[in-house]
């Protein structure tokens, strides 16, 4: 069993890695944008031992990149890597709806979908007032709760990664939209409705409709 120093130090990376994400998510920390362990570690005021693996931690999850012999960078994802995402993203959200159709939710479902309804609310009135950064919060949490339905930690731990990934990619462009509420998706409440009647065909129509949504804004980049 870890010492209470073990503990304390997994806790601050942690956060340390969960203050990161949000500045990126939040374009705060915009891709390219290099920066050192000491540099970090003087930011937050803690020793370098948390700060570097906060972010050998992040460059697993795709955020960042090591650059050799001068530290760390926001990763720079494409367009085309973008479209590989949402691909990607696609076929694992089919398979889940389908075996939810198939299948049927797990027991204590109920409970979550009320919860997932919620933050489903708040994500499409953050996208219908343009809340980019209220929004992304939000979206994050609705998805991850409904991917969570299955019961496969798995599923929901890798859809998460990609769509943390697809946020980065995503937020420079937003953030230089002129029509930013035509750009964000809304259909988070509709979904919940369709899932909660277990109307597979409404369910599929609704998540094409999300990925057509995504690939037609990537186009006009």
């Amino acid at each position: 069993m870890p010492g209470s120093g073990a503990v304390t130090r997994n806790t601050l990376r942690q956060q340390i890695a969960d203050a990161l994400r949000d500045e990126v998510l939040a374009g705060r920390l915009p891709p390219g944008t290099e920066f050192t362990v000491k540099q970090i570690a003087e930011q937050y005021e803690v020793s370098a031992t948390p700060v570097r693996e906060a972010l050998v931690d992040l460059s697993a999850q795709g955020l960042l990149e090591l650059v050799q012999h001068r530290g760390f960078r926001v990763r720079i994802l494409s367009v085309d890597d973008f479209r590989g995402m949402i691909e990607a993203r696609a076929l694992v959200v089919d398979g889940i709806f389908r075996r939810l159709a198939e299948r049927g939710t797990a027991p204590g479902s109920g409970e979550m979908l009320v919860s997932v309804r919620r933050r489903g609310e708040e994500a499409r009135r953050a996208a219908e007032s343009g809340s980019l950064e209220v929004l992304i919060g939000y979206d994050l949490r609705f998805w991850r709760e409904l991917s969570g339905l299955v019961a496969n930690t798995y599923i929901t731990e890798f859809l998460h990664r990609i769509r943390v990934q697809c946020w980065v990619f995503a937020v420079p462009h937003l953030q230089r939209e002129e029509q930013l509420r035509e750009a964000l998706w809304d259909g988070h409440s509709a979904l919940v409705d369709a899932v909660t009647l277990a109307d597979a065909d409404a369910v599929r129509r609704i998540v094409q409709g999300y990925n057509e949504h995504a690939l037609a804004w990537a186009a006009r980049l």
